[in-house]
Parts: C-alpha cells; structure tokens; sequence
C-alpha cells in the first residue's frame, strides 16, 4: 500500500502538457492561437497583475507555460557570457530554479537583440533551450541536465534568435544565422542528431557580391500538405519544406528578400493549405500553395507584393484566409489568397517585434515601448479593444493559457489575471 501510494503521488505530481499550455514560441501548435483561452482584456503596471518576476537583463525571448511552470530564457550578463533558463512557478511567480551556461568566447549580436534570444520549447517532461553557440540543452522539470548537444558555432552580427521545436520524437531547429547555417533534428530523449539539412549562401555580415546582409531567424512550423506532415522553414530567399522523417528538401518557393524574420503564416482556402512568407528589411512578401516537388513558384506563387515594403520582424495569426499581421508601425489584414490589405490600422509611436497572439477572436501583440494591444480578429475593420501599458520595453510575444496572459519585458516576466 505504501508503495502504491507512493507511485500514485507521483502520478499526481509529474509535470503534464495541457491541451491549453502554451509550450513553445507562438503556442503549442506554432499557430499563436489559444482557441480555449479567456485571458483579460486590460491591465496596466498597476492593474490586474497577479504576480511579477525580475529578470536578471534584457532579452527578445518569450515565456513558455507547462502545467504548474511558466520557463524563460534569459543572460546573466551583458557580454553574453553565462546564459540561462530560468523556472518560475505559475502560482506566484516564485523562481523554482535556473540553469546557466558558461560560453566564455565572445559572440556577436545587435545591441537591440540581446543575448538568449531563442524561445524555450517544453513537452510535458522535458524543456529545451537553445543558446546558439554554447549548444542546445535539455532539462528535466527540477532543472536537472538531462543532455547537451553541440551544434556548431553561430556567428552573425545580429545574433540569433530561432527557436526549438518538438515533433513526435525529435526537437527540430533552424540552427543559423550565419556562414553555417542548416536545419536540424535531434531526438528529444538523448539529444542524438538525426539529421541535418545544410542551407548555404550565408555569411556573418554583409555578403561580399551584393554588399547586403542575409541570414534567416525563424523558427519552423508544422504543416499538413497531401496528407503528410511536412517542416516549413523561411530561408533567405525562398521558404523550404522538410521531410520530417529524412530532412529531404521537398519543395521550395521564392521570395525576394535576403532576410527572413518572420515565420511562415499558414492558412487554408477552399481546404487547400496556403501560406504567406514575408521578407524583413523592406523585402517582398508573397503568397503560395504548399506542396509539389523541387522549385514550386512558377506553379504555386498566388501574389508577390509591389511597391515599398514595411519593417516586419513578428508573424501574424490565422484565421481562415485572414492574415492579422503587426509591422512598423501598423496592424493590418491581409487576404492571404490575393495579398490584398483589407485594413491597414496606424500605431502612432509604436513599433513592434514580437509576434501577434490569438484568444477566440481577440488578439494581442506587444509593441516595443510594452504596451499590449488587443484588437478583434475581423477582417471587415479594426476594431480596438484596449492599449494596456507595462511602462518596461518588450520584443516579446505574450503567452495566453486559460484566464492569464504572459508577457516578457526587458525587466521582469509578468503574470496578468483579472485580480478583485
């Protein structure tokens, strides 16, 4: 009896993944949709904060929620030199543990995008983190090493910033940017790489041909195209679909642009999967159906955008053939079957890297002075719900599970809940 109690006690106290957690960069399923949340609309510094946690530096990197934990990746120092997950507890905010790495060489980055710029990912038993050059980590939920693996020097004078990934039985990564950058999976319980998928035509800065800089930041995304799941990946220059199994290139699309920042937005029209690619740094976005094989765009390209192009570094959410995308410095709608711009809505004084999250038909995004805002997912007009004010600089995209949102600032980790 005393045995089984025992076991059962740890039944009841082993960490699980909800369907409501938001365990990786932009939810669990990398749509940015919680579909079952029913987070506050408004708070500010003084208002609705359930629990604040000081963080050691700034980071780009969001929080993660599992079960009873919400994890955080962050710097100890500005040089980059110890580099850590931190584990807080969801109740109140009381940090459970941090792990530190030790990378004594000197890395570069931008001073806009601080070291531990990389998104944690967790599965219930398990959380990863990537921090560039000194490797990809695993830890159990007591903080206990459980492997390392060493996948290569990073060095771009940017720094980096992608974000780890689980599927089925591996953790998939864009390792890059920079002069060796590929796509990667390793297996989620010893860490064991089981292949890798150079991208080449990288460089640490400018490129000596065209004198312009290029590199991808994007973390990858899960797709089901022809009735099998494929890994797609915005490249500088084109978007690349993965066999999850083989790390096979299947297809790929181009897109004008030697800079991908943001994620490939996937959609549906007519119940065939589309997606929308946008290049950063004024580069094109475009439109394109997933699948075929080899160079798919004369077939599968749907729209290119004409003209000037704005400053986009998050992604946007889905709904349907509705594109809800946040650049610098408006929010706008975009059909994603033609490119058109239904609505194009102006944040005076605000721009915005972190990506656009999604409650029901709310969604948020945090600009880049901290001021959440909410807005409805309706493609006929804006419509603004609230601008909520934390006062502290974020890059961060918030983390919506049940009735709280999560956000990351450059000080603290937040835990917002409508309090009495």
């Amino acid at each position: 009896m005393r045995i089984f109690t025992s076991l059962l006690c740890a039944v009841l106290l082993a960490p699980t993944v909800r369907a409501s957690d938001w365990t990786a960069y932009r939810s669990a399923d990398r749509t940015g949709i919680a579909a079952d949340a029913n987070p506050p609309i408004e708070w500010s510094a003084n208002k609705n904060i359930k629990w604040r946690a000081p963080l050691p530096m700034p980071g780009n990197s969001s929080p993660i929620v599992s079960g009873d934990r919400v994890f955080v990746s962050c710097a100890l120092d500005a040089r980059g030199m110890e580099r850590g997950l931190f584990c807080f507890s969801r109740a109140d905010g009381h940090q459970l543990w941090v792990q530190t790495v030790k990378y004594p060489e000197k890395e570069p980055t931008h001073p806009r995008n601080p070291y531990c710029g990389s998104t944690p990912a967790a599965d219930g038993e398990r959380v990863v983190v990537w921090h560039g050059s000194a490797g990809l980590h695993c830890y159990d939920y007591n903080g206990k090493e459980l492997w390392f693996r060493d996948l290569g020097t990073v060095r771009h004078i940017w720094g980096y910033a992608a974000s780890p990934v689980f599927y089925g039985d591996s953790i998939l990564l864009n390792v890059g940017p920079g002069s060796h950058s590929a796509v990667v999976a390793v297996d989620r319980r010893t860490g064991e790489v089981l292949w890798t998928t150079p991208e080449p035509g990288g460089a640490e800065d400018k490129l000596p041909e065209t004198g312009s800089w290029i590199g991808s930041w994007t973390t990858p995304v899960i797709a089901r195209v022809d009735g099998q799941d494929q890994v797609i990946v915005a490249q500088p220059r084109h978007v690349n679909a993965y066999d999850p199994k083989s790390g096979k290139i299947l297809w790929q699309c181009t897109v004008t642009g030697d800079l991908a920042y943001s994620d490939v937005m996937i959609g549906s029209d007519a119940g065939h999967p589309i997606g929308v690619a946008m290049a950063g740094y004024g580069g094109a976005a475009i439109g394109f159906k997933l699948g075929g094989v080899g160079d798919v765009t004369a077939t599968n390209r749907l729209w290119r955008s004409q003209g000037r192009n704005p400053q986009r570094i998050g992604t946007g959410v889905v709904f349907g053939k509705y594109l809800f995308q946040a650049s610098e410095p408006r929010i706008s709608c975009i059909d994603m079957t033609t490119g058109e711009e239904i609505w194009s809505h102006p944040e005076p004084g605000q721009t915005f890297w972190g990506s656009v999250a999604a409650a029901g038909d709310r969604c948020y995004v945090t600009s880049q002075k901290g001021v959440t805002i909410v807005f409805a997912a309706d493609p006929k007009a804006y419509h603004a719900l609230a601008a909520n004010d934390l006062g502290e600089p974020s890059n961060s995209t918030p983390a919506l599970v049940g009735k709280q949102v999560f956000l990351r600032t450059g000080k603290a980790v937040y835990c917002v809940e409508d309090v009495p």
